[in-house]
């Protein structure tokens, strides 16, 4: 996460108790509105109402699904991610055995260190300072091992080539795949499309306020259950985005590194 993004991870809660208190004076605002509007002229006040506010409803439910939808989405990616790393990282441990028996035992420890950063890098969010740290050092570690493989590998004159290709294509792998994990925690959705969702919020608040105008009394429900469940589907959406940070978390799927890491030792 960078940026706007840790601030709205960080503070996703509060922008969602912002929109809710926010879509409560709109629908309020619109209620005094159209009750004016109505005490003006009994007849228009509602002609051309039904289209407007069927539209705004409409796209104010087409962006929650395809905010919703596309979070769901990376969510279950990242998930995937952490099994993927598990088994690259296991392939190119077991694939160490092909390197000579002296070159064997370092390596092996530098394996456990990588992983070692590995969880750590994810088990100190949302710390990101010391996540990163682990994150250069995890990295520091890959130049390690990719050089003692290759090293190992070319002064090894009597080992087969095939066993060295075997042994640096599964590190190469196991390399990649933290790049595929960075840049997944860091795809969210543009800003504007989450200030286009508050807008659209905010206007049906407005409209369903309107509509409401002509009731004798505040028809609190209608205008509480809109507010809270936009609030909460944007809630999710923020936390499905961060799972790192939330209460929606993939930190469950870690234990399959956990484990890796138990076998090592």
């Amino acid at each position: 996460m960078t940026g706007d993004q840790d601030l709205l991870a960080a503070w996703g809660p509060l922008v969602c108790l912002c929109l809710f208190a926010g879509m409560m004076a709109m629908h309020e605002s619109g209620r005094r509105l159209g009750m004016r509007r109505r005490a003006r002229d009994p007849e228009g006040s509602r002609l051309g109402l039904g289209p407007v506010e069927s539209a705004t409803f409409g796209l104010l439910g087409l962006l929650i699904a395809f905010t919703f939808s596309g979070a769901a989405s990376r969510f279950d990616a990242r998930r995937n991610l952490v099994t993927e790393e598990a088994n690259f990282i296991e392939q190119a441990w077991l694939r160490i055995d092909l390197l000579p028996e002296g070159d064997q035992a370092t390596m092996r420890g530098h394996f456990r260190e990588y992983l070692d950063a590995r969880l750590a890098s994810y088990d100190k969010l949302p710390d990101l300072t010391a996540s990163a740290a682990e994150v250069e050092r995890a990295r520091m570690l890959q130049h390690t091992i990719w050089k003692g493989a290759v090293t190992s590998t070319r002064n090894n004159s009597g080992g087969s080539p095939f066993n060295a290709n075997l042994l640096l294509g599964a590190i190469n792998s196991m390399i990649e795949i933290t790049t595929s994990r960075i840049m997944a925690t860091r795809l969210h959705p543009p800003g504007v499309v989450y200030g286009m969702l508050f807008t659209a919020a905010l206007m049906a608040a407005l409209l369903a306020g309107y509509n409401s105008a002509g009731g004798k009394t505040r028809g609190w429900l209608h205008a509480v259950g809109l507010a809270s469940i936009v609030s909460i589907a944007l809630f999710v959406i923020i936390d499905m985005e961060h799972p790192r940070v939330g209460l929606i978390r993939v930190d469950a799927v870690d234990v399959v590194l956990r484990e890796l890491r138990r076998s090592m030792n």
